[in-house]
């Protein structure tokens, strides 16, 4: 069921926005299925924003979009063995995640990595579903975001992933940004950059794991690097670009669930559009005083 429709199973009629703001919001929170959608689409928005300062800064984009792909293999699996399609995301991001930490460190080098694992377990993918005789609709799910349809007890298992991958983050949060600025100086110092590759991804992983139950996999680029990619260009100064990005990811998120609730259309795709709009906007209103001087010039 689309995520936009999940509102007429609870009701006959359509909700609508009126020019009452207070009873609009109200009437937001009248289900039980929005209540958990918000607790989720929180949880999530926070541990993607700070997380994805970091993707930005050490360049893993193409890593935490991987990521995504590989984690939907080990959700087809999870449901072929008849399993919570969440642990067999969990299970293979988290390995891939370690893995690709631990054969690439420098960016080219990670980025085949990267790829090299991507299509492997892509391929497992296709063999799983191949597998499985009925219509898996919970992983299927998985690749647009179905946050209107999480249960308590998800809301539960999000906030505990969302937890570790957050204490994990603050423990390594010094040295990680001081290799993710300089990882030759930094490994000439001592810090254990390979190690921190490792523990980085594994992190990130349990931030996709996160994230992919609100977007989906085919969209995780939205809470995880866009508004990381926003923040940056507003400030140099890692706290506040962590913060900014959080917020940014909370704009995103509850302004994609509130406007989903009174459309038919995924929420998904305001979250995505929101977030794209808005890195539009900050690219273009910083270009175009760069554009009217080269205009102006004969």
């Amino acid at each position: 069921m689309p995520e936009g429709s999940l509102f007429l199973a609870v009701s006959d009629t359509t909700p609508h926005l009126t020019w009452n703001l207070l009873a609009d919001v109200a009437e937001i929170f009248r289900y039980q299925f929005m209540v958990n959608a918000y607790m989720a689409g929180t949880v999530v928005a926070v541990v993607a924003g700070a997380i994805g300062y970091f993707v930005v800064l050490r360049g893993s984009a193409f890593g935490a979009h991987a990521l995504s792909h590989i984690g939907f293999a080990g959700a087809t699996g999870a449901v072929v063995l008849g399993l919570n399609p969440i642990f067999g995301l969990l299970a293979f991001t988290m390995g891939s995640g370690a893995a690709i930490g631990a054969l690439g460190t420098r960016l080219r080098s990670r980025d085949v990595t990267i790829g090299i694992v991507l299509a492997w377990t892509l391929g497992l993918g296709v063999l799983f579903i191949s597998l499985y005789t009925g219509y898996a609709q919970e992983a299927y799910a998985l690749l647009f975001g179905e946050i209107l349809g999480i249960s308590v007890n998800e809301v539960i298992v999000t906030g505990i992933v969302a937890g570790l991958a957050l204490v994990a983050l603050v423990v390594m949060y010094r040295p990680l940004l001081y290799a993710s600025v300089d990882q030759d100086l930094a490994r000439a110092k001592g810090v254990p950059t390979l190690a921190l590759s490792v523990a980085f991804m594994a992190v990130l992983a349990l931030a996709v794991t996160d994230a992919v139950q609100v977007v989906g996999v085919l969209l995780i680029f939205a809470l995880i690097v866009t508004p990381a990619a926003i923040a940056v260009r507003f400030t140099s100064r890692p706290p506040l670009a962590i913060a900014t990005g959080v917020g940014l990811a909370l704009a995103f998120t509850w302004l994609g669930l509130a406007i989903g609730y009174y459309s038919p259309h995924p929420v998904s795709f305001f979250i995505t559009t929101l977030a794209f709009a808005t890195y539009l906007v900050v690219r273009v209103a910083q270009a175009a005083p760069s554009w009217a001087r080269t205009a102006g010039r004969p």
